[in-house]
């Protein structure tokens, strides 16, 4: 039998100074009996973009699933990623060869087309966007309820968080792990399985939201009345918490496990402290496109909905949200993020993101109402890319690390139709406590409200502990990337890895 763990979305920093300490004694001892490798990632300029490429083995520049919201050039318009076709989960594949799967909550996956097995999403918690409630066979988990308790709604929105908001994050988050080994050592003990897929999203939302207790957020939860000892203390510890728990769980999922089970542990993308301007990027598009500074006006960053989210406190945002179906939720979203755009004075546009800078041009003859001539893209492109670097952060340090076309980072391929052009990367300096950014030549532009008030984001540091059972360690050509899991699966399984591009990992002893 074959488990993949996901500890998606952890601190590479924080995980080896705890493991230093001794604080992960499970991924300790995994550590010590297997191979510990850096993956090739898109992670660096797509955060969103390698849960497809892992599920499925699948490359970014074939799917194109960059985003949980995706433009769509015919409609000139932003859609949510469930109106676009999905590859193949490795999960499908290996139903429809007859092999069966235990796979509990993976982060941003599609709903399973065929009866794998036991397939359940949303069970440690849920998330209307990224871990939607769901199971196939339809009422799998209800037994589960029965047993265990409904799970907790867990939601991130944008904007400043209350000190009662983290606290009750805290709570959910370091409790979670914990659920997911109730329920699946359970699950393995009553059946076998051929795969077993396994994720921990606690540490995923854990590392946006508790990432960093001496930024302005956790100055701003603290209110008028300041924060307790106590719950300082609570908040600053509370990450710690949730990788502890994971490791506990993780520990209790390995005992009832076959003994020689082949296990890999690997987390996709990394996290660390928030270096994202996402949003001031559309106020410096605008001032770019505009060729001039204008100082007695300014600009603000910013699209519509970030401007919405400015003027709305966070808990009253986060009341509508529950109020609204998930359907209108990702469709009003959609439509609210470049609501107001003139498209016939509109040569490039900001798409929706929360870590890098995503620039499209409005081409014509690709997009609906496209006014840019295919023979000016190139440059267009060099035009925005020289502006973008001109901006400062007010300490007077780049804003702008690197501005790069998606071509040349992926490659060609049939998904970048749905991708941006400009991929705008940030300084890889701490970036919650800006009030803006500023241009020489095209002016300052204004932070509205606290941005995305999250105080971690995502890093391209995507790793994989693999620990053999009954197989071993098998030769690549190259480093291992995501795209290989699949294959590894497969080839494990003998089941057909036609479509697949990636090597396996491991191979029979």
């Amino acid at each position: 039998m074959l488990a993949v763990i996901t500890f998606d979305a952890v601190s590479l920093r924080m995980l080896e100074q705890l493991l230093d300490e001794g604080r992960l004694p499970v991924l300790q001892e995994l550590r010590r009996r297997g191979e510990w490798t850096r993956l090739r990632t898109p992670g660096r300029h797509f955060s969103a973009g390698v849960y497809q490429e892992l599920f499925s083995g699948t490359e970014l520049a074939a799917n194109g699933l960059y985003n949980p919201f995706q433009w769509s050039a015919s409609e000139q318009r932003l859609r949510y990623m469930l109106d676009r076709p999905a590859p193949e989960a490795v999960w499908d594949r290996l139903a429809g060869a007859g092999k069966r799967s235990l796979v509990l909550d993976p982060w941003e996956a599609r709903r399973a087309e065929q009866d794998a097995g036991t397939v359940i999403s949303g069970w440690q918690f849920t998330n209307r966007f990224t871990l939607r409630s769901w199971s196939v066979p339809d009422g799998l988990n209800s037994p589960l309820v029965s047993r265990f308790g409904p799970p907790p709604t867990v939601e991130e929105v944008f904007g400043r968080p209350s000190l009662s908001r983290l606290k009750r994050l805290r709570r959910e988050l370091v409790s979670a792990p914990a659920r997911l080994a109730d329920a699946a050592t359970g699950l393995i003990r009553k059946e076998p399985f051929d795969l077993m897929w396994i994720g921990i999203p606690a540490v995923h939302i854990a590392g946006h939201q508790l990432m960093d207790p001496g930024s302005q957020l956790w100055d701003a939860a603290s209110g008028a009345r300041g924060v307790s000892a106590e719950d300082r203390h609570e908040l600053e510890t509370a990450l710690v918490d949730v990788y502890t728990a994971a490791d506990a769980a993780i520990g209790r999922l390995l005992e009832a496990m076959p003994a020689d089970t082949d296990v890999i542990v690997l987390s996709s993308v990394g996290m660390d402290v928030n270096t994202s301007r996402a949003d001031l990027l559309p106020g410096m598009l605008r001032s770019v496109l505009r060729g001039r500074a204008d100082p007695e006006r300014g600009d603000a960053g910013g699209t519509w909905i970030w401007r919405l989210r400015a003027r709305l406190p966070t808990d009253i945002r986060t009341r509508v949200a529950h109020s609204l179906p998930g359907g209108l939720l990702y469709d009003l979203t959609a439509r609210l993020e470049l609501r107001g755009v003139d498209w016939t004075q509109t040569r490039a546009f900001a798409l929706p993101t929360d870590l890098h800078g995503y620039v499209r041009l409005n081409i014509g003859g690709r997009e609906r109402e496209g006014i840019v001539e295919p023979e000016d893209a190139d440059e267009l492109m060099d035009e925005i890319a020289e502006g973008l670097l001109t901006f400062r952060d007010p300490d007077g340090g780049p804003a702008v690390e690197a501005v790069e076309r998606v071509v040349d980072v992926l490659g060609d391929g049939p998904g970048l139709h749905h991708m941006p052009d400009l991929v705008v990367r940030w300084a890889d300096r701490p970036a919650t406590r800006l009030a803006g950014v500023g241009s020489p030549k095209f002016g300052d532009v204004a932070r509205r409200g606290g941005g995305s008030g999250r105080s971690g984001n995502h890093r391209a540091d995507a790793w994989a502990l693999i620990v053999p059972g009954t197989c071993r360690r098998r030769e690549t050509t190259g480093p291992p990337s995501l795209i290989d899991f699949a294959p590894t699966v497969c080839s494990l399984l003998d089941v057909d890895r036609d479509g697949l591009v990636g090597e396996p990992l491991l191979e029979p002893r």
